[in-house]
């Protein structure tokens, strides 16, 4: 199903690569006039000339640190008001729970949960609006990742909670949960052995594909685009939470 958003302005923080990357293009593609932000500006400039082929409106870019509180005030004070938000960034590293050190755990935190709240105090969305935060399948199967599906869970249920808060201003809020995506997150690995852990990791999901950034993209155009979805949890996984 296609979806417009002709003339309504989206931001999407961490819109500079993968998930976010990708919800951008969906918006900019649909009509939308799209702000992609993040801390790093030379990524922001190559995402929006990504993007920018081929669509209405040209991609705008913004500097912003979602872990400094000075930061995101400042941006929001001046950035005026959006249609759809959409909070994609986060650095989360992980281990467990007796070895990670504490640190790693507090920037964790700091950066995906922390992050989505100081973006949802002070962003200004306008009536019938939507906030998206994106969690991940870990909330509800953590395995040996403890610390991210206890920040995931968090999201998810701010997202709920939220939706209560700002239902008196008409603004929507829900949460994309996915699995693991073929995203740069990965680069990292050699060519060869990470696409042989998508490999496994497909034939292992009921879905038995692997889950690509434009999957997650399908489903915040979804929740954005639908009046009636708010306080929801959007599982898009393969099938992992069942598997």
């Amino acid at each position: 199903m296609s979806h417009s958003f002709d003339q309504q302005r989206i931001l999407v923080v961490g819109g500079s690569s993968g998930l976010g990357e990708a919800a951008a293009k969906a918006f900019a593609q649909a009509g939308a006039q799209v702000v992609i932000a993040s801390r790093n500006q030379q990524h922001l400039d190559a995402a929006a000339a990504r993007i920018g082929a081929g669509v209405t409106h040209p991609v705008q870019t913004a500097v912003l640190d979602t872990t400094d509180d000075a930061s995101v005030e400042a941006y929001f004070a001046q950035a005026g008001s959006f249609d759809h938000v959409v909070v994609t960034a986060a650095q989360t590293p992980g281990g467990l729970v007796r070895e990670l050190p504490l640190a790693d755990a507090y920037s964790a935190m700091n950066s995906k949960f922390w992050g989505a709240y100081r973006v949802a105090r002070v962003a200004s969305i306008r009536e019938r609006g939507t906030l998206t935060f994106i969690s991940g399948f870990l909330s509800v199967r953590p395995g040996n990742w403890v610390l991210q599906g206890a920040i995931n869970a968090a999201l998810e249920a701010l997202a709920r909670g939220l939706a209560l808060e700002l239902a008196p201003q008409k603004v929507r809020v829900n949460a994309v949960s996915p699995g693991m995506i073929a995203t740069p997150l990965w680069s990292g690995m050699p060519e060869a052995e990470r696409q042989k852990m998508y490999e496994n990791a497909a034939a292992t999901l009921p879905a038995r594909v692997t889950g690509q950034p434009e999957d997650i993209a399908n489903a915040i155009l979804f929740l954005a685009s639908t009046p009636y979805a708010t306080g929801s949890t959007v599982l898009v996984d393969g099938g992992a939470a069942i598997a």
